[in-house]
């Protein structure tokens, strides 16, 4: 658990290659170098289940089995997490990941494992990803609250859920709408 005297930022590089074992020992490092230790439970369970799924995706797709360099540079600044991995592998077909939001099917017709895309929208911000001189980046911030349950409801009636209506007065939900 990190401690109030924790670093206030911290970086922290490696470069692996894409073969699937080396991703496992990958991932491993990462779960206890400095900028993960330093974050919330919550924040840094996030953050490890964004770079595997990324890592992950390059050695699937970007090198599709192929073995190759893939570079990770995690920095901490004021309690928030930016990533980028690189890679050298093909580049994502279309857009990339923001050019295509929601399920692509059916949720029935995916395949196991098709959900990684909507699972690395839904647990980043500000991702971002651009393929130049044969070189895939993908950039993203691990939200700070993504896995955090919602706040339950303040309303000084009655204990409701935040997804119901409201009919207290502006500021006793705490801007959440409840009813009472």
């Amino acid at each position: 658990m990190p401690s109030d005297a924790g670093p206030v930022s911290a970086s922290y590089r490696l470069r692996l290659d894409s073969r699937p074992l080396a991703v496992r020992a990958a991932l491993a490092e990462l779960a206890d170098c400095p900028p993960l230790r330093a974050l919330p439970a919550e924040t840094r369970d996030a953050a490890q289940i964004l770079l595997a799924e990324v890592l992950n995706n390059c050695t699937e797709h970007a090198y599709a089995g192929r073995s190759g360099p893939v570079e990770v540079a995690l920095d901490l600044r004021r309690g928030q997490l930016s990533c980028e991995v690189a890679d050298r592998g093909q580049p994502m077909p279309g857009a990339g990941p923001e050019a295509r939001p929601g399920l692509p099917c059916p949720v029935l017709s995916l395949r196991e494992g098709g959900f990684g895309w909507m699972l690395i929208r839904a647990l980043a911000e500000e991702l971002r990803y651009c393929h130049e001189d044969g070189v895939n980046r993908l950039s993203f911030r691990v939200a700070r609250t993504c896995l955090a349950a919602p706040a339950p409801c303040r309303c000084p009636r009655t204990a409701i859920s935040p997804e119901s209506g409201c009919e207290s007065a502006p500021g006793d939900c705490e801007g959440r709408a409840c009813s009472g």
